[in-house]
Protein backbone atom coordinates (compact mmCIF):
# COMPACT_ATOMS: atom_id res chain seq x y z
CA UNK A 1 0.00 0.00 0.00
CA UNK A 2 0.88 3.45 -0.78
CA UNK A 3 1.06 6.24 1.55
CA UNK A 4 -2.03 8.74 2.05
CA UNK A 5 -2.24 12.26 0.56
CA UNK A 6 -1.75 12.92 4.44
CA UNK A 7 0.87 11.09 5.26
CA UNK A 8 3.12 12.55 2.36
CA UNK A 9 1.90 16.29 3.80
CA UNK A 10 3.05 15.25 7.19
CA UNK A 11 6.54 14.53 5.76
CA UNK A 12 6.65 17.59 3.89
CA UNK A 13 5.52 19.56 6.81
CA UNK A 14 8.46 18.73 8.68
CA UNK A 15 10.78 18.77 6.50
CA UNK A 16 10.49 22.90 5.30
CA UNK A 17 14.28 23.89 6.45
CA UNK A 18 15.73 21.42 3.94
CA UNK A 19 13.87 22.44 1.39
CA UNK A 20 14.60 26.08 1.58
CA UNK A 21 18.25 26.06 -0.34
CA UNK A 22 18.28 26.85 -4.52
CA UNK A 23 21.24 24.68 -4.13
CA UNK A 24 20.73 21.92 -1.70
CA UNK A 25 17.04 21.84 -1.34
CA UNK A 26 16.51 18.95 -3.53
CA UNK A 27 20.05 17.20 -3.27
CA UNK A 28 18.08 13.78 -2.99
CA UNK A 29 17.57 14.01 -6.49
CA UNK A 30 20.28 13.73 -9.00
CA UNK A 31 21.46 17.27 -10.76
CA UNK A 32 18.67 19.07 -8.72
CA UNK A 33 20.62 22.62 -9.33
CA UNK A 34 21.53 22.17 -12.99
CA UNK A 35 17.58 21.26 -13.35
CA UNK A 36 16.96 24.27 -12.05
CA UNK A 37 19.12 26.49 -13.93
CA UNK A 38 18.16 24.56 -17.51
CA UNK A 39 14.66 25.14 -16.69
CA UNK A 40 14.75 28.80 -15.47
CA UNK A 41 16.59 29.17 -18.94
CA UNK A 42 13.91 27.30 -20.77
CA UNK A 43 10.91 29.11 -19.31
CA UNK A 44 12.51 32.48 -20.27
CA UNK A 45 13.00 31.81 -23.64
CA UNK A 46 10.45 30.38 -24.60
CA UNK A 47 8.00 32.57 -22.88
CA UNK A 48 9.88 36.00 -22.73
CA UNK A 49 6.54 37.74 -21.99
CA UNK A 50 5.36 35.88 -19.54
CA UNK A 51 3.53 37.53 -16.34
CA UNK A 52 1.77 34.84 -14.67
CA UNK A 53 3.73 31.60 -12.91
CA UNK A 54 2.14 28.52 -11.46
CA UNK A 55 4.36 26.39 -9.13
CA UNK A 56 2.56 23.29 -8.56
CA UNK A 57 4.21 21.08 -5.51
CA UNK A 58 5.98 24.52 -5.05
CA UNK A 59 7.79 22.97 -1.66
CA UNK A 60 10.00 26.18 -0.22
CA UNK A 61 9.70 28.39 -3.34
CA UNK A 62 13.07 27.41 -5.19
CA UNK A 63 11.71 27.13 -8.50
CA UNK A 64 9.69 30.27 -8.21
CA UNK A 65 12.70 32.16 -6.94
CA UNK A 66 14.67 31.19 -9.74
CA UNK A 67 12.13 32.37 -12.31
CA UNK A 68 11.96 35.76 -10.64
CA UNK A 69 15.53 36.23 -11.44
CA UNK A 70 15.15 36.31 -14.50
CA UNK A 71 11.20 37.94 -14.66
CA UNK A 72 11.09 40.27 -11.59
CA UNK A 73 7.78 41.21 -10.75
CA UNK A 74 5.74 37.77 -11.79
CA UNK A 75 1.84 37.69 -10.56
CA UNK A 76 2.59 34.08 -8.76
CA UNK A 77 0.28 31.26 -7.67
CA UNK A 78 1.71 28.42 -5.37
CA UNK A 79 0.42 24.89 -5.08
CA UNK A 80 1.21 22.51 -2.75
CA UNK A 81 0.14 19.76 0.22
CA UNK A 82 1.91 21.40 3.18
CA UNK A 83 1.07 24.78 4.99
CA UNK A 84 4.46 25.14 6.55
CA UNK A 85 6.08 24.65 2.88
CA UNK A 86 3.39 27.12 1.69
CA UNK A 87 4.46 30.19 4.51
CA UNK A 88 8.01 29.71 3.90
CA UNK A 89 7.16 29.64 -0.16
CA UNK A 90 5.36 33.30 0.44
CA UNK A 91 7.96 34.74 2.46
CA UNK A 92 10.97 33.74 0.38
CA UNK A 93 8.84 34.70 -3.08
CA UNK A 94 7.72 37.98 -1.42
CA UNK A 95 11.06 39.11 -0.78
CA UNK A 96 12.27 38.35 -3.99
CA UNK A 97 10.11 40.64 -5.56
CA UNK A 98 6.64 38.69 -7.07
CA UNK A 99 4.42 41.10 -8.24
CA UNK A 100 1.28 38.68 -6.89
CA UNK A 101 1.13 36.15 -4.81
CA UNK A 102 -1.68 33.47 -4.53
CA UNK A 103 -1.28 30.25 -2.33
CA UNK A 104 -3.24 27.31 -2.87
CA UNK A 105 -3.34 24.41 0.12
CA UNK A 106 -4.14 21.84 -2.21
CA UNK A 107 -3.56 18.29 -4.48
CA UNK A 108 -3.40 19.37 -8.19
CA UNK A 109 -5.45 16.32 -8.64
CA UNK A 110 -8.31 18.24 -6.75
CA UNK A 111 -7.48 22.09 -7.74
CA UNK A 112 -9.45 24.22 -10.25
CA UNK A 113 -7.09 26.33 -12.60
CA UNK A 114 -9.32 27.81 -14.83
CA UNK A 115 -8.12 27.89 -18.63
CA UNK A 116 -5.52 30.49 -19.98
CA UNK A 117 -4.94 31.49 -16.98
CA UNK A 118 -1.17 31.19 -16.73
CA UNK A 119 2.05 31.82 -18.97
CA UNK A 120 4.10 29.40 -17.69
CA UNK A 121 3.91 26.01 -15.26
CA UNK A 122 6.77 24.37 -13.38
CA UNK A 123 6.18 20.76 -11.35
CA UNK A 124 9.42 20.00 -9.84
CA UNK A 125 9.40 16.60 -8.20
CA UNK A 126 6.01 16.45 -7.36
CA UNK A 127 3.89 14.35 -10.82
CA UNK A 128 5.05 11.19 -9.22
CA UNK A 129 2.69 11.16 -6.32
CA UNK A 130 0.01 10.59 -8.96
CA UNK A 131 -1.20 7.29 -9.09
CA UNK A 132 -3.31 5.60 -12.11
CA UNK A 133 -3.53 6.55 -15.89
CA UNK A 134 -6.59 8.45 -15.56
CA UNK A 135 -4.97 10.67 -13.13
CA UNK A 136 -1.40 11.38 -15.04
CA UNK A 137 -3.75 12.72 -17.90
CA UNK A 138 -6.22 14.40 -15.85
CA UNK A 139 -3.23 16.57 -14.75
CA UNK A 140 -1.27 16.99 -17.92
CA UNK A 141 -4.52 17.99 -19.48
CA UNK A 142 -5.37 20.15 -16.71
CA UNK A 143 -2.00 22.16 -16.80
CA UNK A 144 -2.81 22.10 -20.40
CA UNK A 145 -6.23 24.53 -20.25
CA UNK A 146 -4.73 26.38 -17.39
CA UNK A 147 -1.86 27.68 -19.75
CA UNK A 148 -2.52 30.48 -22.18
CA UNK A 149 -1.75 29.99 -26.04
CA UNK A 150 2.33 30.17 -26.32
CA UNK A 151 2.61 29.43 -22.76
CA UNK A 152 4.89 26.47 -21.47
CA UNK A 153 4.89 23.33 -19.06
CA UNK A 154 8.47 22.44 -17.40
CA UNK A 155 8.99 19.42 -15.30
CA UNK A 156 11.97 18.06 -13.28
CA UNK A 157 11.23 14.60 -12.03
CA UNK A 158 11.88 11.31 -11.18
CA UNK A 159 11.43 8.95 -14.03
CA UNK A 160 11.34 5.06 -14.49
CA UNK A 161 12.66 3.13 -16.83
CA UNK A 162 10.59 2.53 -20.21
CA UNK A 163 12.28 -0.33 -20.50
CA UNK A 164 12.11 -2.67 -17.88
CA UNK A 165 15.09 -4.31 -18.23
CA UNK A 166 16.75 -0.96 -17.29
CA UNK A 167 15.39 -0.34 -14.21
CA UNK A 168 17.48 -1.71 -11.74
CA UNK A 169 20.71 -0.52 -13.34
CA UNK A 170 19.14 2.76 -13.00
CA UNK A 171 17.85 2.60 -9.27
CA UNK A 172 21.18 1.31 -8.11
CA UNK A 173 23.13 4.65 -10.60
CA UNK A 174 20.64 6.48 -7.95
CA UNK A 175 20.98 4.48 -4.61
CA UNK A 176 25.19 4.58 -5.01
CA UNK A 177 24.71 8.58 -5.79
CA UNK A 178 22.66 8.65 -2.52
CA UNK A 179 25.24 6.59 -0.34
CA UNK A 180 28.33 8.93 -1.54
CA UNK A 181 26.26 11.91 -0.46
CA UNK A 182 25.13 10.90 2.76
CA UNK A 183 26.37 7.62 3.70
CA UNK A 184 24.53 3.91 3.62
CA UNK A 185 21.09 4.96 5.96
CA UNK A 186 20.53 8.09 4.26
CA UNK A 187 20.38 6.17 1.07
CA UNK A 188 17.69 3.30 2.87
CA UNK A 189 15.98 6.36 4.24
CA UNK A 190 15.21 7.80 0.89
CA UNK A 191 14.40 4.61 -0.73
CA UNK A 192 12.04 3.53 1.52
CA UNK A 193 10.09 6.55 1.47
CA UNK A 194 9.96 6.03 -2.56
CA UNK A 195 9.01 2.96 -2.20
CA UNK A 196 6.39 4.05 0.24
CA UNK A 197 5.29 7.28 -1.85
CA UNK A 198 6.01 7.41 -5.18
CA UNK A 199 4.76 5.72 -8.96
CA UNK A 200 6.81 7.68 -11.17
CA UNK A 201 6.44 7.18 -14.82
CA UNK A 202 8.58 6.79 -17.52
CA UNK A 203 9.84 9.72 -19.15
CA UNK A 204 8.66 8.21 -23.08
CA UNK A 205 5.30 8.11 -21.27
CA UNK A 206 5.05 11.72 -19.91
CA UNK A 207 6.39 13.11 -23.58
CA UNK A 208 3.68 11.11 -25.20
CA UNK A 209 1.14 12.13 -22.57
CA UNK A 210 2.46 15.93 -23.26
CA UNK A 211 1.00 15.36 -26.89
CA UNK A 212 -2.03 13.71 -26.34
CA UNK A 213 -3.16 16.26 -23.91
CA UNK A 214 -2.28 18.77 -26.38
CA UNK A 215 1.01 20.10 -26.27
CA UNK A 216 2.74 20.22 -30.02
CA UNK A 217 6.41 21.68 -28.85
CA UNK A 218 8.45 19.26 -26.44
CA UNK A 219 12.15 19.31 -25.56
CA UNK A 220 13.66 16.99 -23.13
CA UNK A 221 16.26 19.50 -21.07
CA UNK A 222 18.44 16.77 -19.21
CA UNK A 223 18.07 13.08 -18.13
CA UNK A 224 20.32 11.52 -15.99
CA UNK A 225 19.47 7.74 -14.59
CA UNK A 226 16.14 8.14 -13.71
CA UNK A 227 15.74 11.94 -13.27
CA UNK A 228 14.65 14.21 -15.71
CA UNK A 229 13.88 17.82 -16.96
CA UNK A 230 11.63 18.47 -20.22
CA UNK A 231 8.81 20.83 -21.07
CA UNK A 232 6.37 21.60 -23.74
CA UNK A 233 4.81 24.91 -25.55
CA UNK A 234 1.18 25.03 -26.30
Amino acid sequence: MKSTVNEIRARFDNDVERFSNLQTGQSATMDAPLALELIAEAAAATTPHARRLLDVGCGAGNYTLKLLQAAPGLEVTLIDLSRPMLDRAEQRVAAAGAGAIRSLQQDIRDVELGDAVFDVAVAAAVLHHLRTDAEWESVFAKLFRALAPGGSLWVFDMVDADMPALHDGLWRRWAAYLENLKGAAYRDEVLAYVEREDTPRPLMYQLELLRRTGFRRIEVLHKHACFAAFGASK
